[in-house]
């Protein structure tokens, strides 16, 4: 599992990744899932086929989540809410739990109360069911999903400066695995505030430990800063086709920290 500091916090999420998404090749910025988290009505979320690809949500620090406020369908306008289709039900999936949230078909925010909370620092959106759209074919959309926590929004327009989707950067956001395939026991996360964390988790003997730093990035290569350390350099070596990640991507980690945190990490884990 994915370590998380041990007090939640109400921090904003560092990242929303998937695979494919409306127009991801044409136009991607317009549909990007970073639209889900700036609280505007101006922006959305939408994807074809019948099951969209997975979105990744991930926050730099642990948070409780006990409500959601989703604004299903493309809200931007009238026209586009009734001609796409809109959710209508989808599960938020964290490292420990599953949560299942159900909407009606209207404009605007809805809000959902969990009827557990579900903690963690990473999320997975996934559609479950979906109200229809003008043609069997239209996309399915979301315009917002605000996570709550303690009374308190941790996203919304106060982010949507931050949210700016880069083609360079996008394959490179979000969190990697290191270790066996299926039972990762280190994990690389990217942040769009220019931060990282590294954790690792041993399967066997030792507690988690925790390395947090900054990046800077050129070309297709990420420069880490990493306290006490010094330099480190991570970078794409396939699966970053189109200003995406693809399933099979992966990262390797270059320099003397390598030989500490591993040298290579997945996309999945």
């Amino acid at each position: 599992m994915l370590a998380t500091p041990a007090a939640a916090s109400n921090a904003a999420p560092g990242y929303a990744e998937t695979t494919d998404w409306l127009e991801r090749q044409s136009q991607p910025e317009r549909y990007t899932p970073l639209n889900l988290l700036d609280g505007r009505d101006t922006t959305a979320w939408c994807a074809t086929g019948e099951d969209p690809a997975p979105i990744t949500i991930g926050f730099k620090d642990a948070v409780t989540v006990d409500e959601v406020r989703v604004y299903t369908g493309d809200g931007t306008d009238r026209a586009a809410f009734k001609a796409r289709a809109r959710v209508k039900k989808f599960t938020l999936t964290s490292v420990d739990a599953s949560r299942s949230l159900t909407v009606e078909d209207k404009r605007g925010l809805q809000v959902v109360r969990l009827s557990q909370p579900l903690p963690g620092a990473r999320f997975i959106l996934e559609v479950v069911d979906r109200f229809p759209g003008a043609s069997d074919d239209a996309p399915v959309c979301i315009t917002d999903l605000v996570f709550v926590s303690g009374g308190k929004a941790l996203n919304g327009t106060f982010l949507a400066s931050r949210l700016k989707y880069d083609a360079r950067l996008a394959p490179l956001l979000g969190t990697w695995f290191g270790g066996l395939e299926g039972a990762p026991e280190s994990f690389l996360s990217f942040y769009l505030d220019g931060t990282f964390r590294y954790t690792r988790e041993p399967l066997e003997g030792g507690g988690p430990t925790s390395v947090t730093g900054t990046y800077t990035l050129s070309g297709s290569r990420l420069s880490l800063d990493v306290p006490k350390r010094g330099k480190a350099t991570a970078r794409l070596v396939k699966g970053g086709e189109a200003g995406t990640r693809s399933p099979e991507a992966s990262l390797e980690v270059e320099g003397p920290l390598a030989e500490d945190w591993g040298r290579e990490f997945r996309g999945r884990p």
